[in-house]
């Protein structure tokens, strides 16, 4: 197992809060805007339309509340907003069950005073010693900025020696978009790409004030115009399972499973693993990448 601890000056860059009422606000109007009225049994007068999607109107029909109420929600004035009405608004967007909650953060936050937003996130000595036991599995461990905090040697094997980047660099964000070497070892490097950012969304609904993740999300809009459009789309989802399809230098493409598990004693964290079909090439590919180990990663980079 491994384990290791001058940006442009945007507002978000130097660590200023995402503005959560505008958050809500951009979110609920994207969500609206993707909704035809034919999508929920409402008549379409085509031309004489002005807005793309439903009106406020519309929406606020569907979900059972007045148009004024709807319209100071949508204007990112979520106080005292229930859960009820967030429960009929998401019905009447048709939100996923991440979108809903993510709804449900940014017009109803917590406080997280138990754990502050900007500390440094650890790993338990014990889940240390776990990857430490998981010889041939490519795992790690990641945090709710994309921190890779954690990972076994198979993960370095197959992902990269992450021991020799920077602390700041070992994050999936930053990977992704801006090292031109993950472009080339993802296959469907665009949905990847997807993956990370919807994933940044949910946890910046959770923690708008976490001064580490606003500076993360004002760097990259700043050096990568790819993040910075899938930013501004608002999409957000969770996949804790799927298939991932790989270009190894060393041993060419990979198709591989991998199942994502959230820490029960700190669901800021989460534990990846990837395995691949056995009697399959991939899980050949594998096995002679754990018989390379560390130099397989070398190898790599060389």
């Amino acid at each position: 197992m491994e384990r290791r601890d001058e940006q442009p000056r945007t507002a978000a860059a130097v660590g200023r809060p995402l503005d959560r009422r505008a958050e809500l606000s951009e979110f609920l109007r994207s969500r609206r805007a993707r909704l035809k009225p034919e999508d929920v049994g409402l008549p379409d007068f085509g031309r004489h339309r002005r807005v793309p999607g439903l009106r406020r109107e519309e929406l606020a029909q569907l979900a059972g509340v007045s148009v004024a109420y709807y319209t100071r929600l949508e204007q990112g004035n979520g106080r005292n907003v229930s859960a009820e009405v967030l429960d009929s608004i998401a019905r009447a967007l048709r939100l996923t069950d991440a979108e809903h909650a993510h709804l449900t953060h940014l017009a109803r936050p917590k406080s997280h005073k138990k754990k502050p937003a900007a500390r440094q996130q650890q790993v338990r000595a014990a889940l240390c010693r776990l990857l430490d036991t998981m010889d041939g599995v490519p795992a790690y461990i990641v945090g709710r900025r994309s921190e890779i905090l954690a990972w076994t040697r198979m993960a370095a094997a197959l992902f990269g020696d992450w021991a020799e980047l920077p602390a700041a660099e070992r994050n999936w964000a930053r990977l992704v978009f801006l090292r031109p070497e993950y472009r080339e070892l993802f296959v469907d490097w665009e949905q990847k790409a997807i993956d990370v950012v919807c994933g940044l969304r949910m946890n910046a609904g959770c923690y708008p004030d976490d001064p580490r993740l606003s500076a993360l999300v004002g760097e990259l809009s700043v050096k990568s115009e790819e993040f910075r459009l899938l930013w501004a789309t608002h999409d957000v989802k969770e996949k804790s399972h799927g298939v991932k399809r790989l270009r190894h230098p060393l041993v060419g493409e990979l198709s591989l499973n991998f199942e994502s598990f959230r820490l029960p004693d700190d669901t800021d964290q989460s534990l990846v693993t990837y395995h691949a079909e056995p009697g399959s090439g991939s899980a050949e590919s594998l096995r002679l990448l754990a018989s390379w180990g560390a130099d397989a990663a070398r190898a790599a980079a060389g």
